[in-house]
């Protein structure tokens, strides 16, 4: 049962523009994780870039280390 949880800066994206990115992103979730197309949910939430420390400080810092790819920056 994959869960993705997408958190980004707003990019402002169509209707259609999220359905194409969950459909792909559900069909790598499908291929590699052996999931069945039901099992896969996602989460997609757009956080102001004035609010990105509190996702720096919460979500990626203290779990740096399962990160399965790091990011290029620090805050």
């Amino acid at each position: 049962m994959p869960h993705i949880n997408i958190k980004c800066y707003p990019k402002h994206l169509t209707e259609q523009q999220l359905d194409e990115f969950q459909k792909e992103l559900s069909a790598l979730a499908v291929k590699h994780l052996k999931a069945g197309e039901g099992d896969v949910s996602i989460a997609h939430t757009e956080i102001p870039a004035e609010e990105w420390q509190g996702i720096w400080d919460t979500d990626i810092k203290p779990n740096m280390d399962k990160l399965l790819k790091k990011p290029g920056y620090e805050m």
